[in-house]
C-alpha cells in the first residue's frame, strides 16, 4: 500500500490559498504560515500531516498527492475539498 507524508495549510477562500502559496514561492517558510493560517489542527505542528496511506484523505487531497510529481520544494494546489482549499507540501510519497 502507498504512503506519504506531508504538510498543508487549510483555509475558506481559493483567493487566500493563492495569496499564501505565493507569499511561500517568494521564500516564506510554509510551517510558519500554516501555524498562523491554517484551520485544520495540524496547524501546530506546521501543518505536519505525519504518514498517511492512500485512500485514509478525502479523493481531491488523496489524487493531489498520488499523483502530482513533487519535491519538498514544490506547492500543490489550492486544491479544494469540502473542508475548504489546501496548499500540500508532499514530504514523500513511497
Amino acid at each position: 500500500m502507498k504512503t506519504a507524508a506531508a504538510l498543508h495549510i487549510l483555509v475558506k477562500t481559493e483567493a487566500e490559498a493563492k495569496a499564501l502559496k505565493d507569499k511561500i514561492e517568494k521564500g516564506a517558510d510554509f510551517a510558519t504560515l500554516a501555524k498562523k493560517h491554517s484551520m485544520c489542527p495540524s496547524k501546530k505542528q506546521g501543518g505536519d500531516l505525519g504518514e498517511f496511506r492512500k485512500g485514509a484523505m478525502v479523493k481531491p487531497f488523496d489524487q493531489a498527492v498520488f499523483t502530482k510529481d513533487s519535491d519538498e520544494k514544490s506547492v500543490i494546489g489550492p486544491v479544494k475539498t469540502r473542508f475548504g482549499y489546501h496548499l500540500i507540501r508532499v514530504l514523500y510519497t513511497n
